[in-house]
């Protein structure tokens, strides 16, 4: 159970920090580290009068991301 915490851990440390860091580079003119793609389901709206519900899920990926991810695996591997 500690080993699950600790892989999530190391995997949204990964995320976020590669988000931050892809916004950093795209103000510093560093456009290629920045570059990201959207992939996901359109959404989309079931009426039925009384409420509206939307289904959807999109999620943006940036190289930054992909690199931060695949240190913060290296470290969990490393410290177990």
């Amino acid at each position: 159970m500690k080993k699950t915490f600790l892989f999530l851990f190391y995997l949204l440390a990964g995320i976020i920090t590669g988000a931050l860091l892809a916004n950093v580079c795209n103000g510093l003119g560093i456009p290629w580290i920045g570059y990201s793609n959207t992939i996901g389901l359109n959404p989309t709206v079931l009426d039925l009068i009384i409420v509206k519900i939307t289904f959807g899920f999109t999620m943006t990926v940036s190289v930054a991301q992909i690199i931060t991810i695949a240190i913060a695996m290296f470290l969990y591997e490393r410290n177990n």
